[in-house]
């Protein structure tokens, strides 16, 4: 298998093209400044990840910005701290702070001379036009969880994907979904026999971050560390599985 197989890229946004574990950080800080013991950057993350999971399963209609205050609730809750909900609404907007990988922006350019790109994200419309502009590209497709009504990894979101993208005459053996969530995309993937490309954000970490664990390994077409090595390996006519 090899990189020009394919026509088409699908993007996982937050954790791949955009760095939403420094946004979520950031986020929280007003809330971590009031917990009174301590909490490393990973217990943080992974309370994040089970109650953002969690509340997708019981309002995926919810806009995400707005399931996100609701995260926010729970994590005051779970850590004893008071919160407003001022300051819930506030950090689920913050969604539009949230920073571009640095390499993201130059390789979607990059790709974008080679490829279809199109999102799809567990991500409101609104929201994402701020990231969007941050990634400084224009998509050919953006399928947000808004969109369908569900959350990744729910293979709702992927099969009407498939749909939408087959109603433009785009075969899905020309599809290659390109993500870092082994959780919310590879092992979904998998189930429906779409190649996929492992964006390794974490190479360097332990554990999940801001993802649940996926249980099962997925497997996956390609593996990289960045989107820059990704690039590197377009140019070189990359084979790697």
């Amino acid at each position: 298998m090899n990189l020009a197989d394919f026509d088409t890229l699908t993007f996982d946004c937050y954790g791949t093209l955009i760095d939403w574990e420094t946004g979520i950080l950031d986020g929280l800080r007003p809330l971590l400044e009031r917990v009174k013991r301590p909490l490393t950057r990973d217990q943080v993350l992974e309370a994040h990840a089970r109650h953002e999971a969690s509340q997708q399963i019981y309002t995926p209609a919810k806009r995400y910005q707005e399931l996100l205050a609701i995260v926010y609730k729970r994590l005051a809750e779970e850590w004893q701290v008071a919160a407003t909900l001022a300051e819930c609404i506030a950090y689920g907007k913050s969604i539009q702070n949230w920073p571009a990988f640095e390499d993201s922006p130059g390789a979607l350019q990059y790709l974008k001379k080679h490829y279809k790109l199109v999102i799809l994200s567990n991500i409101d419309n609104e929201s994402f036009a701020y990231s969007n502009a941050k990634l400084q590209v224009e998509f050919d497709g953006v399928i947000t969880a808004e969109d369908v009504g569900s959350y990744k990894p729910s293979l709702r979101n992927f099969e009407y994907l498939l749909e939408k993208l087959g109603d433009r005459g785009i075969r899905k053996e020309k599809i290659l979904h390109t993500a870092e969530s082994l959780f919310h995309d590879h092992k979904p993937a998998n189930e429906l026999g779409l190649a996929s490309c492992w964006i390794n954000r974490r190479h360097a970490k332990q554990g999940f971050g801001a993802t649940l664990n996926p249980g099962t390994q997925p497997t996956f077409d390609f593996r990289f560390d960045s989107m820059g090595d990704l690039v590197k390996a377009h140019q070189q006519g990359s084979q790697q599985q």
